[in-house]
């Protein structure tokens, strides 16, 4: 009999709420050791807010790329993803309360805190006093950046909750009715735009470029996107690998996870490129105005973290997941995934802690307080399970009168 229906098991949900206890423990460490209601500017508050910056930032981008490769897939007319269609789609389904957090967050500390060690561009009388940031005003103030934030969260949202709704709808339909399918593919296509336009171009200079605001990379939101987009398939891959080992989608095989591993390694490769390319040209020209995004990273407490990040995303994919056998293999590309999300997780921490704790002299490295960014992340990974699973319930994992779901089940690579 076909497993069509998840259902969390004890164990799963015990996981889920236990990391989500050790955020929240956490957070109320941070607060009572940090003090983030202490002086403004001091290294607690900046820490704090870094720390949740990060977390929030991390994980509503690595979610939202769930909804990037149903989208992807769908324009191009793939059949072989329909049979794990739903996982994505779960996934995707974070978006609701991590954009909220991230919301808050963002909005939180542009608002309600009057430390400006992170967003230099809060300060207007510096601003005022700064020919570079007064040269960016335009779009590096607080009320352009709150719309921005808004209205890219929200639309994400309400493309998401449309496709899920035309997917439940296709589920209770007839068989043979293409009129969902059709409208999947204007969503898709929407939201290819907009992710474009967003992930791929505005949100991370506003989000993290603008930490260092007095630096500017054109291959920056491409740089983001790639190291999204690679923990995004991981991410993807881990859920497909446990439904597969708890008996669940009995019509996804070996061809799909080598699908999705062959993806995970070619676009680690295109985050190593983006990488070198972004390194390689700043490093050529040897320009003050541009090596100073690199020099805190590249000497001082940032130096281990910064080569560790290539070893992880690059020497360890190329290596390992090049194979075809590996991008069979469930133990192999469980523990890549695992790898891979810790490997980008570090390289956000990489993109917004140097430029936010400049002048620190540990850089906010030290093993405690890498246990604080390591705990939060914990939270909000069992915050992603927990949901995910709760979306994964809501509906059969075999998506039903879609017209891919026969082409999905005989795929072969």
């Amino acid at each position: 009999m076909i497993k069509e229906q998840f259902e969390m098991t004890g164990r799963y949900k015990q996981w889920a709420y236990a990391l989500m206890g050790v955020g929240v423990l956490a957070l109320v460490l941070g607060f009572v050791f940090l003090k983030p209601t202490g002086d403004a500017n001091s290294f607690g508050v900046t820490k704090f807010w870094a720390v949740l910056m990060h977390n929030s930032i991390f994980f509503l981008l690595i979610t939202i790329a769930s909804m990037f490769f149903i989208s992807a897939t769908t324009m191009a007319m793939g059949g072989w993803q329909t049979a794990m269609r739903r996982v994505p789609e779960a996934i995707s389904g974070f978006v609701y309360i991590g954009g909220a957090i991230a919301l808050v967050v963002l909005l939180g500390y542009v608002f309600g805190s009057q430390n400006t060690a992170i967003y230099h561009w809060k300060d207007a009388e510096h601003v005022a006093h700064d020919k570079v940031l007064n040269g960016k005003k335009g779009f590096l103030n607080p009320t352009f950046y709150s719309i921005a934030t808004i209205l890219v969260i929200g639309t994400w949202i309400a493309l998401r909750h449309w496709y899920r709704k035309v997917s439940l709808a296709e589920d209770a339909g007839e068989q043979g009715d293409r009129s969902y399918f059709w409208k999947t593919i204007v969503i898709c296509a929407a939201f290819i735009v907009v992710y474009g336009l967003t992930v791929g171009s505005t949100t991370p200079w506003l989000w993290l470029m603008s930490i260092d605001a007095h630096w500017f990379s054109t291959m920056y939101s491409w740089y983001t996107f790639a190291s999204s987009w690679v923990a995004g398939l991981s991410l993807i891959m881990l859920f497909i690998v446990y439904l597969k080992n708890q008996g669940y989608l009995e019509y996804v095989n070996e061809e799909h996870i080598h699908d999705v591993g062959k993806f995970m390694f070619a676009f680690s490769i295109f985050w190593t490129y983006l990488w070198f390319s972004q390194y390689m040209l700043i490093w050529y020209s040897n320009q003050p105005e541009e090596t100073v995004y690199f020099q805190p990273r590249l000497k001082g407490p940032y130096s281990g973290i910064f080569y560790l990040n290539l070893i992880i995303n690059f020497v360890a994919p190329i290596l390992i997941l090049m194979k075809r056998s590996a991008k069979r293999n469930y133990a192999t590309v469980t523990f890549m995934s695992v790898v891979l999300i810790f490997g980008h997780w570090l390289d956000f921490y990489q993109m917004i802690m140097p430029g936010s704790l400049k002048g620190d002299e540990n850089g906010g490295n030290s093993i405690g307080l890498f246990l604080f960014d390591m705990g939060v992340a914990a939270g909000f990974i069992g915050l992603v399970m927990l949901v995910a699973g709760n979306k994964l319930t809501k509906a059969s994992l075999l998506p039903k009168n879609h017209p891919f779901v026969k082409e999905s089940i005989v795929h072969h690579t």
